[in-house]
């Protein structure tokens, strides 16, 4: 990894183990709420979780998460630089909060899918923006990832 990114990587974690909130919603990201489909059935769950190439359960909003956990994970994915993903807020949706951890078997939140497999929770998306995995990962999606330009120009230098 570069020293840029590791740089970046430890300052995120370093905020991750102490900071809070902050407004992160930008254009093109979109709250999908908790209403639409939610109910936390196995069928309503496998539906939402494939609607979207990125989907991230998380406790607040994208533009408002109300966890550290979440909002590291809100941090990681404005870091590569996407925006289009859906995200549902659990603490609206007793239901459907219960229903994403059996649905996962994965008792923690937050949960980030990608193309409708399970991904894991803030940790492994650390680990694997800390790897470069993530950048990986989004490529194979079809996702352009804002630090693949920075890491291409740090390697042209």
């Amino acid at each position: 990894m570069s020293g840029s990114l590791r740089r970046v990587g430890t300052a995120l974690l370093r905020w991750w183990r102490g900071a809070g909130g902050g407004g992160l919603w930008g254009p093109g990201m979109r709250a999908a709420g908790s209403g639409a489909g939610s109910g936390g059935s196995a069928e309503q769950l496998d539906a939402l979780v494939k609607k979207d190439k990125v989907v991230v359960f998380l406790k607040g909003m994208p533009e408002q998460p109300q966890c550290g956990f979440s909002n590291a994970v809100v941090q990681i994915l404005r870091l590569h630089g996407i925006r289009d993903y859906a995200g549902y807020n659990l603490l609206d949706d007793p239901e459907l909060q219960q229903g994403i951890k059996d649905y996962s078997n994965w008792p923690t939140i937050p949960q980030v899918y990608l193309n409708g497999e399970s991904v894991g929770g803030c940790d492994i998306l650390l680990q694997m923006y800390q790897t470069g995995d993530l950048v990986e990962e989004l490529k194979k999606l079809g996702i352009h990832s804002a630090l693949f330009d920075e890491k291409k120009d740090q390697d042209s230098k």
